[in-house]
């Protein structure tokens, strides 16, 4: 049965507009107003959904029609509008960039885009910025328009002045440090580091509902799709999942699908300490590693129980930061170097650009299993890769997979629900 609910996509002209900052003090507001509100992220992201988590006070899940499918996108916004009273989406990098784009999932699903303009040092160029956004694809309905970074009261009427008719003034949020999200190299700082996260989105949700309009968009209608059958293949089987700072890049539809395959799931931090826990199959998600070089050079024991873990047969997946760990030696932005804990051969250094970055499939036995590369790590690894990842935008990054035994390690990020049967695979 078609469910409806009031949503929105927000999205930008560009990367750094401030989509992540309106998202979450549009959440921030309507939650506190009591609303159920449920926010999802376009395309492959770890931070910002940990931002609008907090934000929401509910978990966040990937859209991405090529990545997730258009079945797994239409299923988790049909059952959220079922129980939501406000469904929002980030878009991801500009409206049109990228293939699919966030104006193909808006498209694609009705979903009316409120545009967020960095409007710092412009003014009306703001009105045809807007004009362009709404009129360069067919089919695509703007619900209104936010400016960003404002300098005052005079800077909003020019900027609200210049938005030829029929566009709507949705509102703007003032240039603030105390309503900025801090960054790092990859985007957003972790938001379990940000001590004053929640400060700073109740001062973002001040701020919209004191310069913004707090209405509920229109209506969207959410049609069913059929849900995937996950086979119990994992049921009595125990993976343990390191999660902490260094190890945080985890999708909540992944978890969900282990759980599903009956799997118990058990979370333990390689930073505080803890040892690696009796299981059966074993993921190293990837994080930040090379923030904590001395504290996981120091975990020798866990290094050794990794060892003999993967000698024992079981199963170990490494994503990305988990492959940087299981490197012999990593070295961070700075050029302090640490050992790790030696089971794939080769050293990677930190740099300043970016190394890996765009969507990857890779072919299994059991298909074709999907996700995403994005890092800064120049690896220098001495091992035959298993299979390589294709890149499905025709780009450069198509990353090595490499195989020892029951280890399966990338610097790729699996989406799971991609093609569970797969995924499913590399934990059996």
């Amino acid at each position: 049965m078609t469910t409806t609910c009031p949503a929105l996509l927000v999205s930008a002209p560009a990367s750094g507009q401030g989509k992540t900052s309106v998202t979450a003090a549009l959440a921030r507001w309507h939650a506190r107003a009591g609303r159920r509100v449920r926010v999802f992220k376009c395309g492959p992201d770890f931070l910002d959904p940990l931002v609008h988590e907090r934000a929401s006070g509910a978990p966040v899940y990937q859209l991405d029609l090529w990545m997730c499918g258009a079945r797994d996108v239409r299923a988790r916004l049909h059952a959220a509008a079922s129980s939501a009273d406000l469904i929002l989406v980030e878009g991801v990098m500009g409206l049109f960039d990228g293939t699919p784009s966030s104006a193909d999932l808006a498209i694609e699903l009705g979903l009316p885009v409120l545009a967020v303009i960095d409007a710092s040092a412009m003014a009306q160029s703001f009105g045809a910025l807007a004009f362009g956004l709404a009129h360069y694809r067919a089919g695509l309905a703007l619900h209104g328009v936010v400016a960003n970074r404002i300098g005052g009261q005079y800077h909003a009427q020019l900027l609200r002045d210049s938005l030829p008719p029929p566009l709507h003034w949705a509102g703007a949020l003032p240039q603030d440090a105390a309503l900025a999200l801090p960054e790092r190299d990859l985007g957003l700082t972790c938001a379990g580091e940000v001590v004053d996260l929640d400060s700073r989105l109740e001062a973002l949700a001040d701020a919209w509902g004191e310069h913004a309009d707090t209405r509920l968009p229109r209506a969207v209608a959410f049609a069913p799709a059929a849900a995937v059958a996950i086979p119990r293949v994992l049921a009595g089987r125990r993976i343990a999942i390191a999660c902490d700072a260094a190890f945080c890049f985890l999708y909540p539809a992944n978890l969900d699908l282990l759980r599903a395959a009956g799997a118990e799931l058990c979370l333990f931090s390689p930073l505080a300490g803890d040892a690696l826990p009796e299981c059966d199959a074993l993921w190293l998600p990837g994080g930040y590693p090379e923030l904590h070089l001395q504290r996981l050079s120091q975990r020798r024991d866990l290094f050794a129980a990794l060892r003999a873990h993967v000698a024992a047969g079981k199963p170990l997946l490494a994503e990305c930061g988990g492959l940087l760990c299981l490197l012999d030696e990593l070295c961070d932005h700075a050029g302090h170097c640490a050992s790790m804990a030696g089971l794939v051969p080769g050293r990677a250094r930190m740099q300043a650009r970016l190394a890996g970055l765009g969507l990857q499939a890779l072919a299994l036995p059991e298909g074709e299993l999907r996700g995403h590369t994005f890092h800064h790590a120049q690896a220098g690894i001495a091992a035959t890769p298993w299979l390589h990842a294709r890149n499905p935008d025709g780009g450069p990054s198509r990353e090595a997979v490499y195989r020892q035994q029951r280890l399966t390690a990338s610097f790729v990020h699996w989406y799971f629900p991609s093609n569970p049967a797969a995924a499913l695979g590399l934990f059996t």
